[in-house]
């Protein structure tokens, strides 16, 4: 088959999905979801996008583990630990002029970003203030989130990740071993609200004071990424913050201008007074 007929076929896939299903993958970055599209028609048993796509269209049973493809699920807590302690030191102090807070992780996978930052913003007394919102489009991913449950295999780097970020106690105050998992103190999601929102199809979440989404924007091609970060601009506050991954960057996009750098090498932005 040449690549000019499968590129027909990835395309008319990702159209059956987002009529019959409302998901909306049209604007991801085409080279990295055949990658993945490739590895699970493979699973399926399918040799072609087109019969992958009878598949998804006949068996609804298929999308779920379609979804795990489409969507990326790697993250762990304080990912990126630099970033986290730029977050305590030089956004922290800024959030506290704040009678009350709301923070957006967008694309919140199994919800480690959100568990992350409970339990930083509790460590800096702001976790009372505060509400947390984790979005994501993947519903099992959101079942994890909720649960809060995590293999006991990835505790040791969970607990580096948390010192280097300038953790104040211990990780394991927040979590018990149980049935071969850890699973985190249902406190840190007393104020928590995880919830399914599409960067793609969906509208301005909520107004918050920080928007954390990290390398998910990596995935998208320009205009969805112009859509995602005009959506975070609308949402924060004046003078809000804005944290993206590590591969992640503001240079070229069409909003640009509403954010200055802020603490530019952990890719943290603030949106501009006047916007």
């Amino acid at each position: 088959m040449s690549d000019k007929t499968e590129d027909i076929e990835l395309r008319l896939l990702l159209e059956a999905i987002h009529k019959r299903y409302h998901y909306d993958f049209r604007g991801y970055s085409v080279a990295s979801l055949k990658r993945r599209l490739t590895q699970a028609r493979e699973r399926f048993g399918c040799d072609t996008f087109s019969q992958l796509q009878d598949r998804v269209l006949h068996d609804p049973a298929v999308l779920p583990a379609l979804l795990a493809y489409l969507t990326v699920q790697v993250s762990e807590l304080f990912r990126d630990p630099a970033y986290f302690r730029a977050i305590r030191e030089q956004v922290v102090p800024h959030l506290k002029t704040y009678p009350s807070l709301k923070v957006w992780v967008a694309g919140c996978s199994a919800g480690e970003e959100v568990y992350s930052l409970a339990i930083l913003f509790r460590e800096e007394g702001l976790d009372e203030r505060t509400m947390f919102y984790g979005t994501d489009i993947n519903p099992e991913a959101l079942k994890r989130a909720e649960a809060g449950v995590y293999d006991l295999d990835r505790l040791p780097l969970f607990t580096e990740n948390h010192r280097k970020a300038g953790g104040k106690s211990s990780l394991s105050d927040y979590y018990t071993a149980a049935y071969g998992g850890a699973v985190f103190d249902k406190s840190l999601r007393r104020r928590t609200v995880f919830s399914d929102h599409s960067l793609a199809s969906d509208a301005v979440f909520a107004e918050v004071q920080l928007v954390s989404c990290r390398n998910v924007l990596i995935y998208f091609d320009r205009d969805l990424q112009d859509r995602a970060v005009g959506l975070f601009k609308d949402s924060l506050v004046r003078k809000g913050f804005l944290g993206l991954g590590a591969k992640e960057s503001l240079r070229f996009s069409a909003h640009a201008d509403a954010f200055a750098p802020f603490a530019l090498d952990e890719r943290i932005y603030q949106k501009q007074g006047d916007l």
